[in-house]
Formats: structure tokens, C-alpha cells, sequence
């Protein structure tokens, strides 16, 4: 097949950078446009992003002599250039969405890694291994929005790619009803590094704004369904979320508690872990990790550092599920944030989107 061509708008920040990096050897997509703000506009990549390079891998070559562009001065000229880009861009909410809304009038497809448009009815907001239906509902927002092929999808927040995943297998064959769920997130989903913030260096900071009401409201969209040209939020089960950031690098963790209508064995629950596959390894997605969810058991495993980058950073890792005093179950989760949780799972996303002739020129 024949390469699309790719922009990604944001490319500067952590975010942006990891998706230049997935990009770099794509075998679907090649990386042609990189903006960022005015500031950076007119210089190369390597000029705007050097010193900020925050990744554990190199630069790519590829990527050094592209000239940054203006995120917002240069859309047309962008669009003109790509089939569809990735949104990492760090702006006002409502700024994103206007600027995420103006691509796709461009008919330049947006694949986001923002939360601004998480909760627009029309506008799917994916884990491709959970709920690929919902991208049905992308004529209806072309309809919208006026456009033809322009459309925006986007990817749900960083902390729920560890344990959504978890519980999704579970949910409906044996009734999950309430679930209790502490994120430990590190540092990269700030954007920072312990360079950026040494004041992270041997602490824990009990709040992470925002993040506690997205990780028990957005997997009702992700369960939800497409009624009358909208996503109609699930009603259940019930969420409850503590989030905090811990001085680690990379990988968010969570402990999960669940409770059930119809309460399984834990043989059962291993037996659904290690069956499931979703669309992406069905179709052989080239970021889709072979294993989805993979458990160990290890007392002391997931961990952060030893599981992190598993099937290059795209599995979920589960471990330590036995039963509690109050709840039925208890284990733990983990996810690489800025790979599953951020720009990985968005590039699987729109590989799921090619795949499906929703990229189509």
C-alpha cells in the first residue's frame, strides 16, 4: 500500500515527540508535517524540539530537517500537504476544539490525543480494543461539521488504558457493578521529566487535576452506544477513582477493586483475560500488541520498570488478583502511558481507522 502522509500538530511537547518517534518507521504512515506554536515556526525540528528532546530513544533522523509550521497560522497549508493528523497540541480547552474542528472542515482527518472533544456526542472516543463500533459514528458527525471526509476521533485518557482493559472482558459475562480503582501515574503524563521537576524526586502528590472525574466518567462513553447520531453514555457500573502522580518515569499503575452480579472464579476471570482479543489483533495491526492482556503471577509483578515497555509498550499488564473482604476481587494494572495510554494507542487508533476505509483519500 501506498503511504499516508501524516502530520502531527503539537509535535514539540512529550506527546508530539513520542509520536514523531512511532512515526519515524511506520510501515503505513510517513511522517511529512510537524507544527507547533509561532515560536517554533520556521525552524527545524531539531532547532525547536533539541534541548526539549525528553524520550529514552534518539531523535529520528527523518524528523530533524522537517520545518516546523504554526499550528494555527498554517492549517491550510498543512491539510493541503497530509491525509490526516495527530493532535498533541497543549492549548485552552476550548481553543483545541476550535482548532481540531478547523482541520477537519479542512477535510483533513484528526486522530487526538486532547481531551477537549472526549465528550462531543459525535465524536468517537476509541480504544480500539474495547470499542471500535463507535467509529460508526463518524458520518454523522461529517454531517455536522459539512465535510466529506474531514472527522475527528479521539483516544480516552492516559490513566484508564491500565484498567478499562482489565475490566472490560469481565463486564458484561458476569455483571460488573462497582469498581474501585487508585491510579499511581508517573511523571511523563505531566509532560516532565525528573530534569523538569525535581520535585518529584522522592515524593507523592496525593491530586492530579481532572483526573479522578475522567477515570470514572469516560468508560461510560467507551461503553456506551450510537443512538440517533450521538454516543449515549453508559449507566454503569459504578466508578469510584483516586489518582496519584509517583516518581516514576513512565507506566501507570492501578489498583482495582471489583464487585459483580454474578461473581466468577478466579479461574474464570484468568481464562477471559487470556483469551481476549480485540479488532486490532483480528485484523494484525501493525502497533497492535500480539497479547492484549498479558497476567502475571509473580506476587511482585506487574511492575513498573520490568513491564512497562511490554510488547513495545502496548500491553496492559495484570497481576496479583485474589479475592477481598469487601469486594469480590482485587489486582493490580499497568499500562505504558505515553505508549498504550498517549500517542501508541492513537497511532493504533488510526491504523484501525485505515483499516477500515475511514482514511480513505
Amino acid at each position: 500500500m501506498n503511504k499516508l502522509k501524516v502530520g502531527v500538530i503539537g509535535g514539540t511537547g512529550m506527546v508530539g515527540q513520542r509520536f514523531v518517534s512511532l512515526l519515524a518507521e511506520h510501515p503505513w504512515f510517513e511522517l511529512t508535517a510537524i507544527a507547533a506554536s509561532s515560536r517554533s515556526a520556521g525552524k527545524t525540528y531539531e532547532e525547536a524540539a533539541g534541548s526539549r528532546w525528553a524520550l529514552e530513544v534518539p531523535m529520528p533522523e527523518k524528523a530533524k530537517g522537517i520545518i516546523v509550521q504554526s499550528a494555527t497560522d498554517d492549517k491550510e497549508a498543512i491539510a493541503s500537504q497530509v491525509d490526516f493528523v495527530f493532535s498533541a497540541v497543549d492549548m485552552q480547552k476550548d481553543e483545541i476544539k476550535a482548532l481540531e474542528e478547523a482541520y477537519a472542515r479542512l477535510e483533513c482527518p484528526v486522530v487526538s490525543n486532547n481531551s477537549a472533544h472526549r465528550w462531543t456526542p459525535d465524536v468517537p472516543m476509541v480504544v480500539p480494543e474495547i470499542n471500535p463500533g463507535h467509529l460508526d459514528i463518524i458520518p454523522a458527525q461529517r454531517k455536522r461539521l459539512g465535510t466529506k471526509r474531514g472527522f475527528i476521533a479521539v483516544k480516552s485518557n492516559c490513566s484508564l488504558q491500565s484498567y478499562v482493559p482489565a475490566l472490560h472482558p469481565l463486564k458484561d459475562e458476569f455483571g460488573l457493578t462497582e469498581a474501585l480503582v487508585c491510579t499511581y501515574q508517573a511523571i511523563s503524563g505531566a509532560g516532565k521529566t525528573f530534569e523538569t521537576w525535581p520535585e518529584m524526586v522522592d515524593n507523592v502528590i496525593p491530586y492530579i487535576g481532572g483526573e479522578e472525574e475522567k477515570s470514572e466518567q469516560e468508560p461510560m462513553k467507551l461503553w456506551g452506544h450510537i443512538e440517533n447520531g450521538q454516543i449515549v453514555n453508559a449507566d454503569g457500573p459504578s466508578i469510584t477513582a483516586q489518582c496519584l502522580r509517583v516518581p516514576c518515569s513512565n507506566g501507570h499503575m492501578a489498583a482495582v477493586f471489583a464487585r459483580f452480579a454474578k461473581k466468577p472464579t478466579r479461574e474464570e476471570i484468568l481464562a477471559r483475560w487470556a483469551a481476549y482479543q480485540g479488532k486490532p489483533q483480528e485484523l494484525g495491526l501493525p502497533s497492535a500488541p500480539k497479547q492484549f492482556l498479558h497476567y502475571f503471577e509473580e506476587d511482585n509483578r506487574p511492575q513498573t520498570r520490568l513491564d512497562r515497555n511490554l510488547e513495545g509498550g502496548m500491553a496492559v499488564s495484570i497481576g496479583r488478583l485474589r479475592p477481598d473482604t469487601q469486594y469480590d476481587y482485587k489486582f493490580v494494572c499497568l499500562s505504558h502511558n505515553t505508549l498504550r495510554g498517549a500517542a501508541g494507542g492513537a497511532v493504533l487508533l488510526a491504523e484501525l481507522l485505515c483499516a477500515e476505509g475511514w482514511l480513505d483519500r
